[in-house]
């Protein structure tokens, strides 16, 4: 009864908090946010032991609220609910222009609702509810304080997401057409849906969570959202709303459709490594600091998309801990960015340079992301590119294993590159005299910069929880 309490409460207080803080006064709405977004990761961190949630939604079609948690969406839940006090706590600290401090701490908490309640749903029918409940908040937040232009990235963000959503939604009503239910737990490995089936609703969900995650070549949008986004939007964007598309691949894709995943995989591995290198490539030719990060996610996502191909439990585990490592790391760097283009007021990375010599500390956290980003044994970053690679060796992948192999080596490439011009040389105009990091910025970043140590020294903390929860979502070799 307690764990059912908490699950429900893990959706309940970040949505009460939105309503609340909407009625504040402005920075009082800020507090109070945080203040509803800690609670709900001491919720989220002890959910873990909770049992099932369901109860009859749309009793006429039988739709369920049906709600759980186990070793493959917990870690994204905690993830989840780390990323929002972060960034709570940031903008009781700085407001991006544009809009009402308020307002932004309402939507990020409306956010979180949205993409707890996606990890956390056990019916397809609420999944594809809590799916799309992120879009409008996402649309207002880049809208409302992005950049210059913010409003055509906005748009783009979501034209593409609505079309992702159309092929979810047939998806959707092709499975729950053909097997009379929605409710995943019954769904299982299949049941009751023929080969056929399996293959058209699956090619309609890989191609929606392709446009979520995003998987190349539809991420196109990415670069325009997260150049254009406010540092809070870039963290939650790139830090948890990706993992949407990769984790309804797993949950749903191989959990739901196995057959119909085991029928692509040969595809969806050509599509992972292509990506891989197209990624990193295209970084190489980047001039911006955020949009080579955002690029940089394509490629990362290449990589959880190769374990994922698989359909082996090395390789889902690949993906699960690559979703994670990620998550904080690519947070991580998006904070370190924005911090880099408030003092800079620029993101042109000709306009940046010698950032060690006027903001060592600065610099020397810059240096330490990007190195857990490139693979860097120890940090997290490590274990998911290594044993994607490793599981597509043993599913006799080798060709997809050798090139997403020096798509590693060319994520290294692309980030040396990026330290050599924003943190050595002699100071640009625009670093001379910025400020040094304040209290708050070590609050927001410190999390991070831990758990990517932890994750990298300890994967157990992501590996073991999920083990006994990947047997029960489908035919992994």
């Amino acid at each position: 009864m307690i764990g059912q309490v908490l699950l429900v409460a893990v959706l309940a207080l970040p949505a009460a908090g939105a309503l609340v803080t909407a009625l504040l006064p402005e920075r009082t709405a800020r507090i109070t946010a945080t203040v509803f977004a800690a609670l709900t990761l001491v919720v989220a961190v002890s959910s873990w032991s909770s049992s099932d949630v369901s109860w009859l939604w749309v009793p006429r079609l039988g739709i369920n609220f049906h709600l759980g948690v186990d070793g493959i969406s917990y870690p994204l839940v905690v993830l989840t609910a780390l990323l929002t006090v972060l960034c709570c706590a940031y903008t009781v600290w700085k407001v991006p222009e544009g809009g009402s401090g308020r307002t932004l701490s309402a939507l990020i908490l409306v956010l979180e609702v949205g993409i707890l309640g996606t990890f956390l749903a056990l019916d397809l029918v609420l999944f594809f509810v809590f799916f799309e409940v992120v879009l409008l908040p996402m649309y207002a937040v880049i809208a409302g304080w992005g950049g210059p232009n913010r409003r055509a990235a906005a748009r783009k963000f979501v034209l593409y997401t609505l079309a992702g959503s159309v092929l979810l939604l047939l998806g959707v009503f092709t499975v729950v057409a053909a097997a009379g239910t929605s409710d995943m737990s019954m769904l299982a490995y299949g049941a009751g849906l023929s080969r056929t089936t399996q293959c058209v609703a699956f090619t309609l969900f890989a191609l929606a969570f392709a446009v979520k995650a995003p998987l190349w070549p539809l991420h196109t949008w990415l670069p325009a959202a997260h150049t254009e986004a406010p540092t809070v939007g870039s963290v939650l964007l790139a830090g948890v709303m990706l993992k949407m598309g990769t984790y309804g691949l797993i949950r749903i894709g191989i959990g739901v459709t196995p057959e119909g995943a085991d029928w692509a995989s040969w595809v969806l591995g050509a599509f992972a490594v292509a990506a891989i290198v197209a990624g990193s490539l295209i970084c190489l030719r980047q001039t911006e600091l955020k949009r080579l990060i955002a690029y940089s996610s394509v490629g990362h996502m290449g990589f959880v998309l190769l374990g994922i191909a698989t359909q082996t439990t090395a390789g889902v585990q690949a993906a699960l801990i690559g979703n994670v490592a990620h998550g904080i790391i690519t947070g991580l760097l998006f904070f370190l960015a924005g911090a880099v283009k408030d003092r800079a007021h620029t993101g042109n990375l000709a306009d940046l340079g010698g950032l060690r010599e006027t903001a060592p500390r600065l610099a020397g956290l810059v240096g330490f992301a990007c190195i857990a980003s490139l693979g860097l044994p120890g940090l997290a970053g490590f274990w998911g590119e290594a044993f994607a690679v490793v599981a597509a060796l043993h599913r006799g992948w080798t060709t997809f294993a050798v090139i997403a192999a020096i798509g590693g080596a060319l994520t290294a490439l692309y980030f040396m590159r990026l330290l050599r011009k924003l943190t050595h040389g002699p100071a640009t105009s625009a670093l001379t005299g910025i400020s040094a990091i304040t209290r708050t910025e070590w609050l927001a970043w410190s999390p991070l910069i831990v758990l990517t140590l932890a994750v990298g020294l300890v994967p157990a903390l992501v590996l073991t929880p999920a083990l006994d929860s990947l047997a029960s979502i489908g035919a992994l070799r």
